[in-house]
């Protein structure tokens, strides 16, 4: 069975590139600068092993919005200087897939464990909400407007059209003429923003992202 090495390597070969003398460190430094053309490098060197490795480990669910949050994570950690040795990206990228994967096979462990807490002779809720239970989502609700307020223009847009209007990547890409590698970049990096300045709004990690 192929390991992550394996699976991350041959995405950088057939990507064109060339694994025993990358150019690792202009890389970097173009990602420290904010070239889109970096992001986009190095998101086609890494984004096929990525996706087929954590669809392995974590089947096909939500497997673009996983895909797309490591790869972000990976962007952030280089821009704040975390990565001290360039030649070293692909094993700083596997050590935060593996990281990611474990994080969400945690969350699936608590969730299985609560939903079987609840199948345990628990009794059925009433459907409707309570009176302070109505109260906190319609502030939740509202909280949700102001953060949204709260972000770039660009980053609102795309959240809006794709969560809220429900528009396909199609129809995003095609009237904000945006590449898919550029609309997958943007829409991580929106819900992470949004995410951020939720949760200070908020003063909780549990803020919810879309």
């Amino acid at each position: 069975m192929s390991s992550l090495a394996d699976v991350l390597e041959q995405s950088l070969t057939q990507s064109g590139g060339t694994p025993d003398h990358p150019n690792w460190v202009d890389l970097v430094d173009r990602i420290q600068r904010d070239e889109s053309s970096a992001l986009e490098e190095l998101y086609r060197i890494f984004s096929k092993g990525m996706r087929y490795y954590l669809c392995r480990q974590l089947g096909p669910q939500d497997l673009d919005d996983k895909v797309h949050d490591c790869f972000l994570i990976v962007i952030q950690a280089i821009r704040r200087g975390e990565l001290r040795d360039p030649d070293r990206l692909m094993g700083f990228a596997r050590t935060i897939v593996r990281r990611q994967i474990a994080g969400h096979i945690d969350i699936a462990v608590q969730q299985r464990k609560q939903q079987v807490d609840l199948d345990v002779g628990a009794p059925l809720p009433d459907s409707h909400l309570s009176p302070e239970a109505a109260a906190m989502t319609s502030e939740e609700e509202q909280l949700a407007v102001s953060v949204l307020k709260g972000i770039s223009r660009r980053d609102r847009e795309i959240l809006t059209r794709f969560y809220l209007q429900e528009q396909t990547q199609e129809q995003i890409c095609s009237e904000m003429k945006l590449s898919e590698t550029q609309f997958r970049l943007l829409k991580s990096r929106a819900k992470a923003r949004f995410g951020e300045l939720g949760k200070r709004r908020l003063g909780r990690k549990n803020f919810k992202v879309f």
